[in-house]
């Protein structure tokens, strides 16, 4: 009974960062089908899903690609626990967005800012490995 107690502990403190950058996917996602980007896009955004910020093949806890890496400099799952975004979504939201805001301000490897990238309805990250 203590391991099944213990374990469960150790899987609540593992889950809730994991909570937090789920709910920055769904900003993310969330921002772009709100949009007038066209189908195509809005498609290719639903088909990377994670990997606007990971790198396909690679393991999610440790690789980003360099959008997620960009995003993780404004961005910290840490400052969203499940609670405050449940009980301050405008609040969280409006946090995220502008961390997206500032990701977007940062230069990919090809030399164009991510929300310009983004503007063009293109996905952000060169090395997504998709």
């Amino acid at each position: 009974m203590k391991r099944l107690a213990l374990m469960f502990g150790l899987l609540v403190c593992l889950t809730t960062p994991s909570f937090a950058i789920s709910e920055f996917g769904k900003q993310f996602k969330a921002q772009v089908m709100e949009s007038e980007a066209p189908d195509e896009f809005k498609k290719a955004v639903k088909k990377a899903n994670c990997y606007i910020c990971h790198v396909k093949g690679e393991d999610k806890d440790e690789v980003r690609n360099e959008y997620g890496i960009a995003v993780g400099k404004f961005l910290d799952g840490e400052d969203f626990p499940k609670d405050y975004i449940k009980n301050n979504p405008d609040e969280a939201k409006a946090k995220i967005l502008e961390g997206f805001k500032k990701a977007g301000e940062v230069k990919s490897k090809d030399g164009r800012a991510f929300g310009e990238k983004i503007k063009a309805h293109e996905l952000p990250a060169t090395d997504a490995g998709i």
